[in-house]
């Protein structure tokens, strides 16, 4: 699974950054690594140097399943460790979802067929 990490400008992306990044990822959606390719991770700071009011740190998740489309969630938060935290946990959640769908779909279609036959008259 490998991690891309992108920030803003208001956002000094240093190696320290990209280490947290990596290895906050890799404990919260380390069991998904066999079934995803890619997560890129976007940093931002929504209100820059100018305004300090709550919340305004973005942390963008988007996961690339094998074979599915994109995942992508967005969390908010006061830092960027919160809004990081917050992220791998809704996108551990969704990629949940969306394999689980993906396991039940394939063991249905695989598993035989159980239904009443229909009467022949």
């Amino acid at each position: 699974m490998q991690i891309q990490i992108n920030s803003d400008r208001n956002i000094q992306a240093d190696e320290r950054l990209a280490e947290f990044v990596r290895s906050t990822l890799q404990s919260k959606l380390n069991r998904f690594a066999d079934h995803v390719t890619r997560i890129e991770v976007h940093l931002s700071d929504e209100n820059g140097n100018t305004k300090h009011s709550g919340k305004d740190k973005r942390c963008m998740l988007e996961a690339r399943p094998e074979g599915k489309e994109p995942v992508a969630i967005t969390e908010f938060a006061d830092t960027l460790g919160q809004a990081l935290s917050g992220a791998a946990e809704k996108m551990q959640r969704k990629l949940s979802s969306v394999l689980g769908k993906m396991r039940d779909k394939n063991t249905r279609a695989e598993s035989p067929d159980f239904a009443e036959p229909d009467e022949i008259i």
